[in-house]
C-alpha cells in the first residue's frame, strides 16, 4: 500500500521516468511516483554523502556520482518499503548506504579491469591512476559504513556480510574455478557474490526499514539474490550484441568486450563444456574463440558465430530461468501494484535489446 507521501513532488510526470538505463515499473501511477520522488531525495543525499572538505577528494568521490547511473538498488530498496510503510525514517538512508557500496565497488573493479571508461566518462583511475581510485573506492565504503552505523547494529552486520560476498565474488573470478569445479557452477556463484548479494541487500533493508515482518524481509532477500544473477546472465548474452550502440547503453561497454578480454561469460562456458563433452561443432566454435581476437574483423566473426550457437540462446534461456525463480520468489506476498512492479522488473532484466 502506497502511503502518504513526505518527499516533494516529482518535477515531471512520474510514469516510469528513466534513472540511467533503469526505470521504476509502471503499473501504479501513485506507486511510480512515489519511488521516483524518494530517488530525487536519495540523489541530493548521494550527493552529500560523498562530498569532502579535501578538494582532491571531493573531486574523486563525486565523479562517477555525476557520470549518473542506473540507480537500481535505491529504486528496488523505495520500492520494497512499500511492503511496509514506505515513509519510515530509515528506508532513504538505507537506499543511499546501497548505493555507496555499489559505487565504491565499481571504483576498485575499474581498477582490476583496467577500464578506460566507466558509464561514458573516463574510469577514476585512467584519469588519477590506480591508487587514487583505490583510496576513493575505500573512502566511499568509509561513508557507506558511517551512514549505516545510524541504521543499528544488525544493519552493520548485514552490510558486512555483503561486504564479505563482494571481496570474495571478485577474488573467485579473479583465480578461477578449481581443477575439480564446475566452471558454470563457479561462474554463477561469482555473479551471486558479486551482484546478488547486494540487490538481494537492497531489498532486504527496503522492507526492514520498512517494517514489514520478516517473513517479507526474507522474500526480498531470496527476490533480490536471483534477479541479480538473472541480470548478470542477460548481460552475458547482451555482450554478442552486434549492435555497439545498443550494447553500451544495456551494459555500459561495447559489444564484444568481454569476449576479446577473456572475460568467462555463460555462453562461452557452455561451447567449452559442449567441447569437452566432445562436441565437433562446439570444438570449431572453441577454436574461433580462443583465436587472436585483437582486430575487429576477428572479432565480429567471433560474436556472430558464437551469438548464433545454441550456447547463446541456451545462456538466455538460464537468465530467463533465473528472472521466473524471482518472480516465484514473490509468490509469498501478497497480490498488489508492489508485488506487480517487483514481477515486472524481474522480467525486465532478461528482455533487454540485445
Amino acid at each position: 500500500m502506497v502511503r502518504g507521501a513526505v518527499f516533494p513532488a516529482p518535477p515531471e510526470p512520474p510514469l516510469a521516468r528513466a534513472r540511467g538505463a533503469a526505470a521504476v515499473p509502471d503499473v501504479d501511477e501513485a506507486l511510480t511516483a512515489h519511488v521516483l520522488a524518494g530517488l530525487d531525495v536519495v540523489e541530493e543525499r548521494l550527493r552529500d554523502a560523498v562530498r569532502h572538505t579535501d578538494r582532491l577528494a571531493d573531486a574523486t568521490s563525486r565523479h562517477l556520482v555525476e557520470a549518473g547511473g542506473k540507480r537500481v538498488r535505491p529504486m528496488l530498496t523505495l520500492l520494497a518499503a512499500h511492503l511496509g510503510d514506505a515513509d519510515a525514517p530509515g528506508v532513504v538512508p538505507a537506499a543511499v548506504v546501497v548505493e555507496l557500496v555499489h559505487l565504491a565497488s565499481l571504483y576498485h573493479d575499474d581498477v582490476m579491469d583496467d577500464a578506460p571508461l566507466r558509464r561514458g566518462a573516463p574510469a577514476a583511475q585512467a584519469k588519477w591512476g590506480n591508487d587514487v581510485a583505490i583510496l576513493t573506492g575505500d573512502l566511499l565504503f568509509a561513508r557507506a559504513s558511517r551512514l549505516v552505523a545510524d541504521l543499528g547494529p544488525d544493519a552493520v552486520r548485514q552490510q558486512a556480510e555483503t561486504f564479505e560476498r563482494l571481496c570474495l565474488g571478485q577474488m573467485h573470478e579473479t583465480v578461477g574455478p578449481r581443477p575439480d569445479e564446475d566452471p558454470v557452477a563457479h561462474h554463477i556463484q561469482v555473479l551471486s557474490d558479486k551482484t546478488g548479494s547486494l540487490i538481494a541487500l537492497a531489498g532486504r533493508f527496503g522492507a526492514q526499514f520498512s517494517g514489514a515482518g520478516p517473513d517479507v524481509v526474507e522474500v526480498m532477500r531470496l527476490y533480490g539474490e536471483r534477479v541479480g544473477v538473472a541480470f548478470q546472465l542477460a548481460d552475458d548474452v547482451l555482450d554478442l550484441s552486434r549492435s555497439s550502440e545498443d550494447s553500451v547503453a544495456a551494459t555500459g561497454k561495447a559489444a564484444g568486450t568481454d569476449l576479446r578480454e577473456g572475460v568467462p561469460t555463460l555462453p562461452v562456458l557452455l561451447a567449452r563444456r559442449a567441447s569437452a563433452a566432445g562436441s565437433a561443432d562446439a570444438a570449431a566454435l572453441v577454436e574461433l574463440l580462443d583465436a587472436d581476437l585483437s582486430s575487429d574483423e576477428a572479432l565480429t566473426r567471433a560474436v556472430d558465430a558464437l551469438a548464433a550457437s545454441p550456447y547463446a540462446a541456451a545462456a538466455q534461456e538460464t537468465a530467463r530461468d533465473w528472472s521466473a525463480s524471482a518472480v516465484e520468489a514473490l509468490e509469498a506476498l501478497p497480490d498488489g501494484p508492489v508485488r506487480e512492479a517487483l514481477a515486472s522488473f524481474a522480467r525486465s532484466t532478461t528482455e533487454r535489446d540485445r
